[in-house]
């Protein structure tokens, strides 16, 4: 991998790497033309020309309505979703020097899933406490992993086999809470295990963009020191980094990005597995590619939403559906191509 510098006055330099950056870039532009698509898609359908003149105030009356309280909102809670989760999968496989360390693989989803299903079955709450719920979930599982995986730190190959345990029996939990549950609340349930965009609004955006502006911005002033765990936490810790703190820092604010980003669409599985990786490929650069994992994930959760929504006429599907599926082709051929290089 080129890296080449720029170079300011002052005396001040960045290093960056032309492939990488062009990499962002490309996500970038992506991002922004599947949301500007996505937010002209619907019963009322709009050129990308109109939705950007609608956007910036030169619209009509049914046009702003159609895009500022309909479908804007919808459009970016899944970019902060999407980003959300590839962040919070690129730091957990970083950490775990695994592929398969991914949130929704190691129990966080699941554990975020308990929380909403308790709130549902047991209190009928509304949907702020069920999202409320979800994140209490998620925190308390993550801790837990983290407190059964610790023995002298933190080792990937145990938090991976640990967090696996623990997805297996929080699955079991929900299962059993929809089997106690009442049609209603099982029917309500089931929607929100699915992971859907439907009917998201501004209630569900701010929430999600507060916590995002601050931890995403966390996570990503730690990229080096997260660069380094991956080299180990001897030769980390070698070149200067506080490991343990390092970790702990990280990991809770994965740990809660993936809790926020449940709490707000459900829990749409497989982007924070896929994304990190599809985004290491694509930049061909060493390290967990923060910035680049945010907007493939955003990018993937944009196209997933306008395939369920448009690729099956009128029958639309929840997101997570879809994702699900494209998901678990990545995951089958993520295990062939682990099996042909000898490390599973």
């Amino acid at each position: 991998m080129t890296t080449k510098t720029l170079r300011a006055g002052g005396g001040f330099s960045v290093r960056y790497e032309p492939r990488a950056a062009l990499s962002v870039l490309g996500l970038l532009v992506l991002t922004v033309a599947a949301a500007v698509v996505l937010i002209g898609t619907g019963d009322f359908p709009m050129t990308p020309t109109e939705v950007v003149d609608t956007l910036l105030g030169k619209g009509t009356a049914v046009q702003e309505f159609a895009v500022m309280d309909l479908r804007l909102p919808r459009v970016l809670v899944a970019v902060f979703v999407g980003a959300a989760l590839a962040v919070g999968g690129a730091v957990f496989q970083s950490i775990s020097r695994n592929p398969l360390g991914s949130p929704d693989v190691i129990g966080f989803g699941q554990g975020a899933s308990v929380g909403a299903l308790l709130v549902i079955v047991l209190f009928q709450g509304s949907a702020a406490a069920v999202a409320g719920g979800a994140v209490v979930g998620g925190v308390v599982t993550g801790l837990a992993i983290y407190l059964l995986a610790w023995k002298k730190g933190v080792h990937g190959y145990r938090l991976v086999l640990v967090g696996i345990g623990a997805a297996a029996m929080l699955t079991s939990v929900v299962n059993y809470l929809i089997t106690k549950a009442s049609l209603v609340d099982a029917t309500r349930a089931t929607v929100w295990l699915t992971g859907s965009l439907d009917g998201r609004d501004w209630a569900q955006f701010w929430p999600l963009l507060a916590v995002c502006c601050v931890l995403l911005p966390l996570v990503l002033g730690h990229g080096r020191a997260l660069r380094m765990l991956e080299m180990g936490d001897d030769a980390a810790y070698a070149l200067g980094v506080k490991v343990e703190r390092t970790r702990i820092v990280l990991m809770a604010s994965a740990v809660v990005l993936v809790a926020v980003s449940t709490s707000a669409a459900g829990p749409i599985v497989f982007v924070s597995l896929s994304a990190p990786q599809l985004a290491r490929r694509l930049t061909g650069a060493p390290g967990p590619n923060l910035a680049a994992s945010a907007l493939m994930g955003s990018a993937l959760l944009l196209v997933a939403d306008w395939i369920a929504t448009n690729a099956f006429g009128d029958r639309q599907l929840p997101v997570g559906v879809v994702t699900g599926i494209l998901g678990g082709c990545y995951l089958l051929w993520l295990l062939v191509t682990e099996r042909k290089a000898g490390r599973i």
